[in-house]
């Protein structure tokens, strides 16, 4: 099981720095869990690309295609008390965003708290440090 926060999914929807790192990942992924926030996060981060002429022609509809087939292929856990909890903890010991505290949250409640020998896929910088301090086997390379 390998956890991925937006960052790296959306690197499969939109070619960045990191997308062929993102792929080759996914292709050894059989499980692939985020939270809840992950399709609105990336939904977000397709429309500011196209919005500000970042992502342009068929890009755009590429991009929206491949978020479509990720909704089938995606295990979601949803906000629950414990994970909420766990959010509010580590605001406070990581310089973590609300968001980035959720995805670490709901990573360690698909580990059942224990996140060593668990996989995190990011190519945040302050969320790969966060999760490797809690524990977790972070795939990025240079993050």
């Amino acid at each position: 099981m390998r956890y991925w926060d937006t960052s790296a999914l959306v690197t499969l929807a939109v070619e960045q720095p990191f997308s062929a790192q993102a792929r080759e990942y996914l292709l050894g992924d059989t499980e692939v869990v985020t939270c809840w926030l992950t399709r609105v996060e990336c939904a977000s981060a397709v429309a500011r690309l196209a919005r500000y002429g970042q992502l342009v022609g068929p890009a755009v509809a590429d991009a929206w295609s491949t978020l479509a087939s990720m909704d089938e292929t995606l295990d979601e856990l949803g906000l629950t008390e414990e994970i909420r909890q766990e959010a509010l903890r580590l605001v406070t010991v990581h310089p973590l965003r609300a968001a980035d505290a959720i995805h670490l949250a709901t990573a360690l409640a698909s580990a059942d708290s224990k996140p060593n020998g668990h996989e995190f896929v990011t190519f945040d910088r302050r969320l790969a440090q966060a999760a490797r301090l809690e524990g977790f086997t972070v795939l990025t390379d240079g993050v």
